[in-house]
């Protein structure tokens, strides 16, 4: 699906108050790992929110979460869904808390229609990973960076990688055997891209188990 390119049903369906969204910025910005059949997606920017690494002390791995911060602007994407789906999506975001987003400090591409904006913020946002040791999945980091390679191209993944907190920390090389149950196949010349930005933004390659 491309980005503009919407589902048959979708302004009948909004119209009857059946589509939700909600803003991605981190692997919800890569289609190929998203497992609802969405309506429509958007590039989109949020103000008052900042990505960053979230160590998870269950595990010692670091996934993506959002937590505020005014004045900052995230860029990300705007996923409209069925409202039916919802349940789905929060499943998958187990241990975030879905919140909704101020419209106006919401910038959406050719947005198709008005409909509630939810954002997951983990539960506990604490520390970053660079401060607690966490270490990043590469074949997640992949997904994520791929997906905004695909939708802003390098410019935006330059971005992701200077304005996401948490960086300066391990990335397990997993990337042979990924660890991510959505891992994605890269391109021709995205791996020695991504692995470039991330080594000059602090982090360091450890090998997987």
């Amino acid at each position: 699906m491309d980005i503009h390119e919407d589902h048959p049903d979708f302004h009948q369906l909004a119209e009857a108050g059946q589509v939700v969204a909600y803003f991605g910025y981190g692997s919800l910005v890569n289609r190929a790992t998203l497992r609802t059949k969405f309506l429509a997606i958007r590039r989109a920017e949020v103000s008052g929110w900042r990505r960053f690494w979230l160590p998870r002390s269950e595990t010692g791995i670091a996934l993506l979460s959002a937590r505020p911060d005014p004045g900052h602007a995230t860029q990300g994407v705007v996923v409209y869904d069925h409202a039916d789906h919802l349940a789905a999506v929060d499943e998958r975001e187990a241990g975030y808390i879905r919140r909704d987003v101020d419209g106006a400090g919401l910038v959406v591409d050719a947005a198709p229609a008005a409909a509630p904006v939810h954002i997951y913020e983990a539960i506990s946002p604490g520390a970053t990973a660079a401060e607690t040791g966490a270490l990043i999945l590469q074949s997640y980091l992949d997904a994520v960076l791929q997906g905004f390679l695909s939708l802003y191209g390098r410019a935006g993944v330059e971005r992701f990688v200077a304005e996401t907190q948490g960086f300066e920390t391990g990335i397990v090389q997993d990337r042979m055997t990924p660890r991510y149950p959505r891992s994605v196949k890269l391109g021709a010349g995205e791996a020695e891209f991504f692995d470039r930005l991330v080594i000059a933004r602090g982090a360091h390659f450890r090998p997987a188990d």
